[in-house]
């Protein structure tokens, strides 16, 4: 076996067993990484490409960890979806929406309107991780199966409305950098 072969596969392997926290059950396991969609009343969005950061940007003041953000982006769009974990601890026994995870943004654009959360409705529903390592933080990632319901303000050209959608799928979350 040539040196550099061997360098490859025992470089492989200690990058396996030398990571903290890491197990073969780590990782989306076949989610999607466009499997996160809003639909109802006309209205058909998809997002992907979602990554976890231990951002700290809505602290559980009772838990002494790094809650979790989740963000993604519009397919075929600029557009984004996040959600805020205070205890990504809980994330594999899921968490209700408002009380135990915060939607911070659901926005997006097709050809003739705009959509942004309505803020003034909350959502209702769940998220919860499927193989979730290290509070959220493994590189490997996670799935994350969402059920939910929520309303967007629509606005296309000078007309403004709210919609009902429901926010649905199984999707590839990544870990962080």
């Amino acid at each position: 076996m040539s040196r550099s072969r061997f360098l490859s596969i025992t470089s492989v392997v200690f990058a396996v067993f030398a990571l903290p926290g890491c197990s073969d059950d780590c990782g989306p396991h076949g989610a999607a990484v466009d499997g996160l969609s809003v639909m109802g009343n006309g209205v058909q969005i998809g997002y992907q490409d979602l990554a976890g950061s231990p951002n700290h940007d809505c602290p559980d003041a009772q838990a002494p960890l790094l809650s979790l953000t989740i963000t993604g982006t519009q397919i075929g769009g600029v557009d984004k979806f996040t959600v805020c974990v205070p205890r990504p601890d809980k994330l594999e026994g899921g968490l209700a929406f408002g009380t135990s995870a915060q939607l911070v943004d659901v926005s997006a654009s097709d050809a003739s309107c705009s959509y942004v959360l309505d803020m003034t409705q909350p959502p209702s529903g769940t998220i919860k991780g499927a193989h979730v390592c290290d509070n959220g933080t493994n590189k490997a990632g996670f799935a994350m199966t969402v059920d939910g319901s929520l309303a967007l303000t629509r606005t296309c050209g000078p007309t403004i409305d709210s919609v009902a959608v429901a926010l649905t799928g199984t999707v590839a979350v990544a870990g962080p950098p």
